[in-house]
């Protein structure tokens, strides 16, 4: 984060490409105002007459919202908005919707999401061609990590609320699930 600025939010975003941190610097004599993501200055005004309000700005094309409120005095409460949903509201559903697998492969740290909902498979950050296969029990999601053989598993839990169970498994081992 920069210098001269109070830094009074920091929020982690969890996105199919990854887990972003946003930070938000709020000068409440000056107004000034500073907005990173992932380290990466993204607004930047060093001098404001009007201290509420709000920044708007966007990680790739998810729709950000910092709403700046007085709570009294000269105190101020920041809130996250993302894709119209308060951020709770957000990464409650994110987590509803994304399974995500970290492991190490080849010496370096991976990680694997499912978007359960669109079926897409996204490995660090970058979203992969899948090919789908019904089985026996379900359904297999196949892909190439690096030279690995790899594929997501879904099956039905015999539950309805429970849903689907999904697992990952490369190489013929199955990856446990991470919890972010």
């Amino acid at each position: 984060m920069g210098l001269g600025g109070e830094l009074v939010a920091v929020w982690e975003v969890p996105l199919s490409d990854g887990l972003h941190k946003v930070g938000f610097e709020h000068g409440t004599t000056t107004g000034r105002r500073v907005l990173w993501v992932d380290g990466k200055e993204k607004v930047h005004h060093d001098w404001m007459f009007k201290l509420v309000g709000s920044e708007v700005f966007s990680i790739g094309n998810t729709k950000c919202v910092i709403k700046i409120e007085p709570v009294g005095g000269f105190s101020y409460e920041y809130s996250l908005e993302v894709n119209g949903k308060s951020y709770k509201k957000f990464t409650e559903n994110q987590s509803k919707i994304l399974k995500t697998w970290l492991f190490p492969l080849e010496g370096a740290f991976t990680r694997v999401v499912l978007e359960k909902d669109t079926l897409d498979v996204w490995v660090n950050g970058n979203k992969l061609d899948t090919a789908g296969e019904f089985v026996d029990d379900g359904t297999e999601t196949h892909f190439d990590l690096s030279g690995h053989p790899a594929y997501i598993r879904a099956v039905s839990s015999g539950n309805r609320r429970e849903g689907l169970i999904h697992s990952l498994v490369v190489d013929d081992v199955e990856i446990p699930e991470a919890v972010e």
